[in-house]
């Protein structure tokens, strides 16, 4: 004997099903994911539509239909139930007379944004409450910002629209020290989201009110009874 040893190599196995296969399981995960947005997509926009009308009702006291209008260009232009970009809400009552104006507006709070529905009254022009429509704050935290009653007596807010731009900012002001009634007293421990407040607030109302003013003829004629109101 030679005293040498005889080494066999196992046969090389091709890479190739392996890749083939995981190529097959990705691709049908993405088609799966791709069928269940398809699916899902619709339900979560009724949703969301649904969620928009009930806050409306509850931004516009007496509002029994609404009217979606979309700005354009300085402008308000009646608007399908599906219209994309900035949209407004007119609210009637049971004549069909304009009473209010619903907006959205956001800002971020501690957690994530804060996303809310506020309503407006064009005649003394004050802006009544909000509804949030989604938020992630601290639960007992700043989600008191839906609870506090404090917080909520903060409402009406005056929001004066003169020469083209609110006469004061929305400014939440730290608790205790609200003196003027544009100003939001904010919520011990949870002063973050109580300014988020403030500021989607000031936000939309500055760009949103001086367009809104502008046109409230229009939201008067585009009425339920024109066509296109939701009741």
């Amino acid at each position: 004997m030679s005293g040498s040893h005889e080494i066999r190599h196992a046969p090389r196995t091709s890479p190739w099903p392996l890749i083939a296969t995981l190529g097959g399981v990705a691709m049908l995960s993405g088609l799966l994911v791709v069928a269940v947005y398809q699916f899902t997509k619709p339900i979560i926009a009724e949703n969301q539509r649904q969620a928009v009308a009930r806050a409306i009702g509850r931004v516009i006291p007496g509002a029994v239909s609404n009217r979606a209008f979309r700005v354009e260009n300085g402008r308000l232009v009646p608007a399908g139930p599906q219209a994309r970009g900035e949209v407004i809400y007119a609210g009637y009552d049971v004549k069909g007379r304009l009473i209010g104006i619903a907006a959205k507006a956001g800002a971020q709070g501690y957690a994530d944004m804060i996303h809310m529905l506020y309503g407006y009254d064009p005649a003394t022009q004050r802006i009544l409450g909000f509804e949030v429509l989604k938020m992630a704050e601290t639960p007992g935290l700043g989600d008191k910002i839906t609870t506090d009653e404090g917080f909520l007596a903060n409402f009406p807010l005056d929001a004066t629209v003169e020469e083209g731009k609110l006469r004061h900012e929305i400014v939440t002001v730290k608790h205790g020290r609200k003196r003027n009634p544009w100003e939001i007293d904010a919520i011990s421990g949870a002063t973050i989201s109580s300014r988020a407040v403030g500021k989607a607030l000031n936000a939309s109302a500055q760009r949103l009110l001086p367009i809104i003013r502008s046109q409230l003829d229009v939201l008067r004629r585009n009425g339920p009874e024109a066509g296109g109101g939701k009741r």
